[in-house]
């Protein structure tokens, strides 16, 4: 396919993350605008079209199209309503200049993905339209949604369409604007909207207000010019209808996106002229396509991207060549020139490029991500694949920074961690599809801790005689708790230990070492083998094989053999000694506790309170967060979350949403740690 020659000005483009609650139309209406649009390749699922997506029926990842509408040229992103995937949500957000939210024209109350993606544009800076969906549903009620959003988002809000009937009576929509000569079955009366829109937006600029109050009205174009600009300060948000499934509202909300969306010079972004000759751009997604490899999607901010250009990339000391640019059309790519300033594009097969990467000399703000807290370990289900899955993991993490892999220090095994079950369950699906690897996944293991609860001191002799040369080696050890946040520089002074030579400080395992040596009891080349032995014991344990923490070890005396003592004997002694000690210092188990907040409809909060108080967490207390949702904020064990988006769901009616993040650790229930000691004694015995 030969190369396109002519390029839209930076000033005609407009480029849009199209977002909002699960299932509500925004794949579809994306689908109907390319087809109104004529755009290429219009025609049947073009966003939605990854395995995954067609299987489950839902967004999984962005997808990035483009079409034209006049003047203008949009390129558009359709990202994942559900919170599973709300990485491609915050990514998308950052390569935009608006935001559209669809918001479901039947929904009682607005929806959680509804709110999250309004918050993700507020927190992106960039500005936010509203389309309300589903108008020919029996259930419609524009007026009721409207007010909805009002409530939440305050008289910046403003209809710029209004639908005239709705259900089944719906024939067509108003422009607000503008006002039509006839508007029979408007559902809200247009003349007063018309009126809150104009003075929402003359409000936006001085002289058109004076003129408003001395009784000029605005032109339609002066209002559409300004209503860009407020669009993009946030100062007006304006709400749009649709049915797709009549196209009903189709052509007038395509005209109005075109018409009212912020040019990229509109949008302040930290240190970026979008007019300026520098380059400054970055890559927002990363695609593993099975034809043309790994595609890298970027956004550019200023400048120009061509094939063969040098360019400088973050984290790399060299500059790196460009491949060819790509003009992308869903699953679809063609070569383009060049790209300028406000283009979304595509680079293929570029392993210096990862979403984040800024491409240029300015420094961009990192693309802020959720942190994924559901874990499952896994393991091939063939031997002889761990070389192959481990090539494919590396790709599902390239196309997905919220999936974080790591080896359990205890376990060995290998853990991948997502933002939930269902994002996990669909990175083993494609794994499955694309890679041809079965897994067999299970429940990581909770990271307990162990600790020690009172002081207490000992001695361990190591003595071996086997003909030759011995092994002796000889610790006296006084061992005491270490509780977190203490000032170790404080701790460690001649008051506590009056013998004190040095110490050494792990922050990790917040261990300290404390050689209080005299007289050559023990040389001092043994002692870093003490520390040695400490720490490796310290990593296993001593009651239930998880690691040790909070504790400080002082070496005060010992003995040693001219000829059969060493490192080996010495490193052997501290971690028999610690495990010998310990158990004389009452140790105990930790748990980790987590934080959780939890979005629920108002009369299911007694539900949540009632689950929690039965895992046995704490409810830290609840407030309203607009509309009939409250946030719940709990702190509970992380062992009884494991599955806990199942139980919300089934609370809720799949209405409610949490969130977790680790807080602190406390001491395990008596019969809990009976039970982990005893798994451990079992496996031991095995």
């Amino acid at each position: 396919m030969t190369a396109s020659t002519v390029q839209p000005a930076t000033q005609a483009l407009r480029d849009i993350a199209v977002a909002g609650h699960a299932s509500s139309g925004k794949s579809t209406l994306l689908d109907r605008f390319l087809q109104t649009a004529d755009a290429p390749h219009a025609g049947g699922k073009v966003c939605d079209f990854d395995a995954e997506e067609l299987v489950h029926g839902h967004s999984i990842e962005p997808s990035v199209v483009h079409l034209r509408r006049g003047a203008r040229q949009l390129n558009l992103i359709d990202t994942p309503g559900y919170a599973d995937f709300a990485g491609g949500l915050l990514a998308s957000m950052a390569a935009v200049d608006a935001a559209l939210i669809c918001v479901n024209a039947h929904a009682t109350d607005i929806e959680i993905g509804t709110r999250r993606a309004m918050d993700a544009a507020a927190e992106a800076g960039i500005g936010r339209m509203i389309m309300v969906t589903k108008l020919d549903d029996p259930n419609a009620d524009f007026k009721s949604t409207l007010s909805n959003l009002r409530d939440l988002y305050g008289p910046a809000v403003v209809p710029v369409l209004v639908p005239l009937g709705q259900g089944e009576k719906l024939r067509g929509v108003a422009d607000v604007i503008e006002l039509p000569g006839e508007a029979r079955d408007a559902v809200m009366n247009l003349a007063h909207a018309h009126e809150t829109l104009v003075e929402r937006v003359v409000e936006t600029d001085s002289k058109l207000m004076e003129a408003y109050f001395e009784g000029t009205m605005p032109e339609p174009s002066a209002l559409r010019e300004l209503m860009s600009h407020a669009i993009a300060t946030g100062e007006v948000i304006p709400v749009m209808c649709v049915s797709v499934e009549t196209n009903v509202g189709v052509e007038e909300s395509l005209d109005m996106i075109a018409k009212l969306s912020p040019a990229p010079s509109e949008v302040a972004r930290r240190g970026i002229d979008p007019a300026a000759d520098e380059l400054v751009a970055q890559v927002f997604k990363v695609r593993i396509d099975p034809f043309v490899q790994k595609l890298s999607f970027i956004r550019v901010f200023s400048g120009s991207l061509r094939k063969d250009d040098m360019v400088h990339v973050s984290g790399e000391r060299k500059d790196v060549k460009m491949n060819p640019i790509l003009r992308v059309q869903g699953e679809h790519t063609e070569p383009i020139d060049v790209a300028v300033a406000g283009d979304i594009v595509a680079v293929a097969k570029m392993d210096d490029l990862h979403v984040g990467t800024v491409i240029g000399h300015t420094d961009l703000p990192p693309i802020t991500l959720p942190e994924p807290m559901v874990g499952m370990a896994f393991t091939p289900m063939r031997h002889g694949d761990e070389n192959k899955l481990a090539t494919a993991m590396h790709k599902l993490t390239e196309e997905d920074p919220t999936l974080h892999l790591s080896r359990d220090g205890q376990t060995g095994e290998m853990v991948m961690t997502g933002l939930s079950e269902l994002h996990l369950q669909i990175l083993q699906e494609r794994l499955l599809r694309r890679d041809k690897i079965e897994i067999e996944t299970h429940d990581p293991r909770i990271p307990y801790r162990e600790t020690i609860t009172q002081a207490a001191s000992g001695v361990y002799r190591h003595k071996k005689q086997s003909g030759g040369r011995g092994q002796f080696a000889e610790v006296h050890l006084r061992m005491m708790p270490l509780p977190r946040g203490t000032d170790v520089e404080e701790f460690a002074n001649k008051d506590r230990f009056p013998s004190l030579r040095s110490y050494r400080y792990h922050r990790d395992e917040n261990f300290l070492f404390v050689d209080s040596i005299v007289g050559g009891a023990i040389p001092g080349n043994f002692m870093p083998a003490i520390e040695k032995g400490f720490l490796e014991r310290i990593g296993r344990g001593v009651i239930a094989g998880y690691p040790l923490r909070n504790l400080a070890i002082e070496v005060h005396d010992g003995k040693h053999h001219p000829v059969d003592s060493s490192e080996a004997a010495f490193k052997i002694a501290g971690a028999m000694g610690l495990r010998q000690v310990a158990k004389e210092c009452r140790p105990t188990l930790l748990e980790p506790i987590v934080s959780m907040h939890i979005d629920v409809p108002q009369d299911c909060v007694g539900d949540v309170y009632g689950d929690m108080s039965s895992r046995g967490g704490r409810v830290m207390g609840s407030d309203s967060i607009g509309g009939d949702l409250q946030r719940v904020d709990c702190e509970v064990p992380l062992r009884v979350v494991g599955h806990y988006n199942r139980t919300l769901s089934s609370m809720t009616g799949g209405r409610g949403s949490f969130t977790l993040s680790l807080s602190h650790y406390e001491t395990v229930p008596g019969d809990v740690a009976v039970g982990l000691m005893k798994e451990e004694a079992e496996e031991a015995a095995t």
